[in-house]
């Protein structure tokens, strides 16, 4: 990158869309206070979705002060599945539900409208990817990690020496269709979760928002129908049991503890596979008040089973900034692809 070229990275997810820029330095020009974000217009189909992405890289342009002409590249993050050329999986996603989505190719899209070379990746590869270089900083390229990131779905990535592993199809890190030892973990009489994928047990039947209305909710609401979220619909009352876990509620802490035991044994399957030096966690049970993220964060540490010597090598630690992680995720992949 010559000095004054800027890279811009765009985080798309189901409803919102946000977009940062970074420059030649390393420096993000779009801090906290002038985070945006932008309808996704997802749902909508491909073609408003791409004009929206479109929106937010000028926007954000705009909004440090620097001409359309200086951005070099273009880093960006959708949902996943997808491969890692940016082609949304043809099963489809809990995200991109319409059939139109299924097989389209977001980044040649992207990259065609805007007449920049466009970088992707997933939007657990992109946070992850942020949560490796904040945490590691200059020694990024010296280590390995493993984020979870509990959203509407589990997203995840796996870094390996400072780069997103991808794998040979793209879909290496999705973290969320990782199924996982049960026993212990679930009540005695509570049903096998499933996943909209069609896996029983993975980690997103139990670690998401999704396993939150389709298992978790309807189960623990039997063993406390007087709770006050009986009397509301599932979806709402999904969104809620977070404010009640942060209250110290018997039932919402119980539920969030099998999300956490659920983390810890992905956990304890990647430090049999990679043996990182780092386990991010993120997502809005995190970042909803720092007592709770600390205490979510101890019962996923508790849950992983790692060997002396892995557990005197690993630190535990939340994703930062996670509104603006996917964002800065994906600028930093551009800006490492052409530098």
């Amino acid at each position: 990158m010559q000095p004054t070229d800027v890279v811009v990275g765009i985080d798309n997810g189901a409803t919102k869309t946000s977009a940062t820029v970074l420059d030649a330095s390393g420096r993000f020009l779009i801090d906290r206070d002038r985070h945006f974000e932008i309808p996704s217009r997802v749902g909508d189909g491909p073609a408003p979705a791409i004009e929206a992405m479109a929106e937010a890289m000028e926007h954000a342009l705009t909004l440090t002060g620097i001409g359309r002409e200086r951005a070099v590249a273009v880093g960006l993050d959708t949902p996943g599945p997808a491969s890692a050329e940016g082609v949304i999986s043809t099963r489809g996603a809990t995200n991109f539900s319409q059939s139109a989505w299924w097989g389209y190719d977001v980044r040649s899209a992207l990259e065609a409208r805007l007449g920049l070379p466009v970088v992707y990746n997933n939007d657990g590869n992109a946070a992850a990817l942020y949560a490796h270089h904040v945490h590691f900083g200059a020694d990024a390229a010296l280590h390995s990690s493993v984020s979870a990131i509990v959203g509407t779905g589990l997203g995840g990535g796996v870094i390996e020496g400072g780069a997103v592993i991808r794998g040979a199809a793209g879909q290496a890190g999705e973290l969320g269709h990782v199924q996982i030892f049960t026993d212990g973990l679930l009540a005695e009489d509570q049903p096998m979760p499933t996943c909209a994928c069609g896996n029983p047990g993975d980690v997103e039947s139990i670690a998401s928002l999704t396993g939150i209305v389709r298992n978790l909710l309807p189960y623990w609401l039997t063993r406390y129908p007087e709770h006050p979220l009986a009397a509301m619909p599932l979806a709402e009352a999904a969104k809620e049991v977070r404010t009640h876990g942060m209250q110290g509620d018997e039932m919402a802490l119980k539920l969030f503890e099998q999300q956490a035991g659920a983390l810890g044994r992905l956990f304890t399957i990647a430090a049999n596979f990679t043996d990182p030096s780092a386990y991010f966690v993120g997502g809005g049970v995190v970042e909803a008040a720092a007592h709770f993220g600390a205490w979510f964060l101890d019962c996923v540490r508790a849950s992983t089973t790692l060997r002396e010597e892995q557990a005197a090598a690993a630190v535990f630690a939340l994703v930062p900034d996670l509104d603006m992680a996917g964002a800065r995720g994906s600028a930093l992949a551009a800006r490492s692809s052409i530098t």
